[in-house]
């Protein structure tokens, strides 16, 4: 049997109920060092867009931290600095570029820190539908940044 690639990792990982940040950075994490278990407990107060807030999509929030664990500076280094922040750009954009916005808000087209948002975004199914495809859009950008 071959071995999951990020993508697909990411892609069950979110199918099988953990949140799109989770999903994203425990795929990734385990490359640089970060365990699988640990990974999943550090996003998941990222999902909904930090805690179901509707700001930064989770997906987006676990592929960069899986950027600050390949390039991030763990003690002053400005070199450092500059190349994690140029990696965050680099993913924003081609985020920003399959899908027109990285605020979770703006991807669902609807308020999921509502009760109301919430029930409307599982009638519209965007939980199993749009958000799958936002999972495996930054699982796809970051794992081709990282080799």
């Amino acid at each position: 049997m071959r071995e999951l690639d990020g993508v697909e990792r990411a892609t069950l990982s979110f199918r099988e109920g953990f949140n799109c940040a989770q999903a994203v950075l425990s795929a990734y994490g385990s490359e640089f060092g970060l365990n699988h278990e640990l990974a999943l407990k550090v996003a998941a107060a990222f999902g909904g867009g930090m805690g179901r807030q509707g700001g930064t999509c989770g997906a987006v929030t676990g592929a960069l931290m899986a950027i600050g664990l390949r390039s991030g500076m763990a003690r002053v280094d400005e070199q450092a600095k500059e190349k994690t922040y140029h990696l965050v750009r680099e993913f924003t954009e081609a985020f920003k570029t399959r899908n027109g916005s990285i605020i979770c808000k703006e991807l669902l087209g609807l308020d999921i820190s509502t009760v109301d948002g919430r029930k409307k975004a599982t009638e519209e199914k965007l939980f199993t539908t749009l958000c799958p495809k936002l999972v495996r859009d930054a699982a796809e950008i970051i794992g081709q940044m990282l080799r």
